[in-house]
């Protein structure tokens, strides 16, 4: 992707983590199972970030009409040029802001310098909450809408807005809910959970990596 830059922070959470392995793992062999079933890809916040990551990762070897991407409160990772492909290869995404959230403006977008400041890809679909109700404005192809979320100033933003997205609290309830561990591990994580008082008054979803993911991960 010539002229392409993205956040390196970002891009090494996703690309250079068991992560990546993990995920593209899993979803190969979900579709060996099912069939070329469609892949949607989510993530609120840095998890929207790394999310849309992912859904062009996966989206450059299932094909874009396979991938579908939808992030919540999601930061900017990109320049426009990086933008502009996401949106070729990712056609099927949609980026929910909220109200005031303060995250999808940043890292910082300079209108006077489009071309060198970060960018967000399109479509952004803006919602806000007044007097009870909730509106939902679709945002033009552009990544950078000044009618949508754009358009409220640095003085008006707020982070209370970043923790609620339609109704629902995106704040975990605990460090350790959802947990991707290496399968020789599991074992011991179990007698770490089952001895941990704090961690047994939660529910904890554990992914055990297939062994051949190990290898691969070992290798890199």
């Amino acid at each position: 992707m010539p002229n392409a830059k993205v956040h390196s922070g970002f891009f090494s959470s996703y690309n250079n983590t068991i992560l990546r392995l993990a995920i593209t793992s899993a979803v190969h062999k979900a579709r060996k199972s099912y069939g070329d079933i469609n892949v949607i890809v989510t993530g609120h916040s840095m998890g929207g970030a790394m999310a849309s990551f992912c859904a062009l990762d996966l989206a450059m070897k299932l094909g874009g009409g396979s991938v579908q991407l939808m992030t919540f409160g999601q930061p900017r990772v990109g320049n426009a040029a990086f933008a502009s492909y996401f949106a070729k290869y990712v056609p099927n995404t949609i980026r929910v802001t909220h109200g005031h959230d303060i995250v999808p403006h940043l890292p910082p977008y300079f209108s006077f310098l489009p071309q060198l400041t970060y960018h967000h890809f399109p479509r952004e679909v803006w919602v806000q909450d007044s007097d009870g109700n909730t509106t939902e404005r679709i945002c033009d192809d552009s990544g950078e809408d000044p009618d949508c979320c754009r358009c409220i100033s640095m003085f008006g933003l707020r982070i209370q807005d970043h923790f609620t997205y339609l109704g629902v609290d995106m704040e975990a309830d605990d460090w350790s809910t959802c947990r991707i561990i290496t399968a020789q591990r599991v074992q011991q994580f179990r007698l770490e959970l089952a001895g941990n008082i704090m961690m047994t008054k939660h529910d904890i979803d554990v992914s055990i990596v297939e062994p051949s993911v190990q290898n691969r991960l070992e290798q890199f």
